[in-house]
């Protein structure tokens, strides 16, 4: 199921067992004494869980959530690795090296694909002249300035990481002379966009709408599917031991989520003011959030088993360029079952 202000694509299996979802919520016989611990990239694709948990759906079932926010996936593996998070919200190719450190996660929702974009920043985004292939446009930024064009992103082995280096090399050709990649969290690279520090960088809403709200020189140069084809992104993974142990709980979860993806898409009037409260913190208005579920970056996505393929490719990648010592077997990340159990209101 994917979903954009502007159209539903493949949303009939969820639209169909509305009825059934709005009707069936997994409970636990007695509630979770403990909050479950959620550790989250504060970012659009995070708005599923939100939302579930604002709506009620997740106290309904029995859960609190205590919510950790993090700079980055591969920040959040080491608390995975620590046992202090039972939820994982994040990019899944940082799972793919939890997986090598013997972390036993299960992917068991989607959020969103193709959610990392390419912004260049003023000086940059005069050379993006419509017809210019990005590899001339960094070309003609170096040439013209001296200096390689700075490309902000987060920290090897994280999606944005992956999908902006796949971009420039296999998809822009771009001249590695051209082109520096700093790393630095998303707080860091939205902040350094704006301020000119870098000439460009990968991000994800609401950041997209916030930089290009309050400079609209800076410009979106690419696309999340440009990038990445079919680029995976935010995923919701429990532990092993929270699926074994307390399996009603992890469905509780997915169905929430797949619940809150069929509401953001369906009226995202009424999960704005929720998304700003959850992510804006005061510092981000609703008209901005509203701005970003209408971006052509948005494109929120809950079945776990359409990014398998490309979570597969992802990887490969990441062994090419070092992220990854080795290819992980998928054959157990993914558990799809509470997601199909969840659209089929079971």
């Amino acid at each position: 199921m994917t979903i954009t202000r502007r159209s539903i694509l493949g949303a009939a299996p969820v639209l169909a067992a509305g009825a059934a979802l709005g009707r069936v919520t997994p409970v636990l016989a007695e509630g979770r004494a403990a909050p479950l611990r959620v550790g989250v990239i504060p970012i659009l694709a995070a708005a599923p869980i939100y939302v579930a948990e604002k709506e009620g759906w997740l106290k309904q079932a029995g859960l609190s959530l205590a919510v950790t926010t993090f700079e980055s996936g591969p920040n959040m593996i080491q608390a995975l690795a620590s046992g202090t998070l039972d939820v994982y919200v994040a990019g899944v190719a940082p799972l793919g090296v939890a997986r090598s450190k013997g972390i036993d996660v299960k992917v068991v929702a989607a959020t969103s694909v193709e959610e990392n974009v390419f912004v260049a920043g003023p000086k940059l985004a005069r050379f993006a002249e419509t017809g210019i292939a990005p590899a001339e446009v960094f070309r003609r930024y170096r040439e013209s300035t001296g200096t390689p064009a700075r490309l902000a992103t987060q920290p090897l082995g994280s999606v944005p990481n992956t999908t902006l280096q796949h971009w420039l090399w296999e998809v822009a050709k771009a001249d590695p002379k051209d082109v520096t990649i700093v790393s630095m969290g998303i707080d860091a690279t939205q902040q350094a966009v704006l301020a000119g520090a870098v000439e460009g960088g990968t991000l994800r809403e609401p950041a997209v709408s916030i930089v290009t709200g309050r400079n609209p020189a800076i410009r979106l140069m690419a696309l999340g599917g440009e990038m990445f084809p079919s680029q995976p992104g935010t995923v919701v993974a429990v532990t092993r031991a929270l699926l074994d142990k307390e399996p009603e709980v992890a469905q509780a979860i997915v169905t929430g989520v797949v619940r809150a993806v069929d509401l953001i898409g369906r009226d995202p009037e009424r999960v704005a003011p929720i998304v700003e409260a959850s992510l804006g913190k005061g510092l981000v208005d609703t008209a901005t959030i509203r701005r970003a579920l209408a971006s052509p970056a948005t494109r929120f996505a809950a079945d776990p088993r359409r990014i398998v393929e490309a979570t597969a490719a992802m990887q490969r990648y990441q062994v090419k360029i070092g992220a990854l010592e080795r290819e992980v077997p998928l054959d157990g990340l993914f558990e799809p079952r509470l997601y199909e159990r969840a659209v089929a209101g079971k």
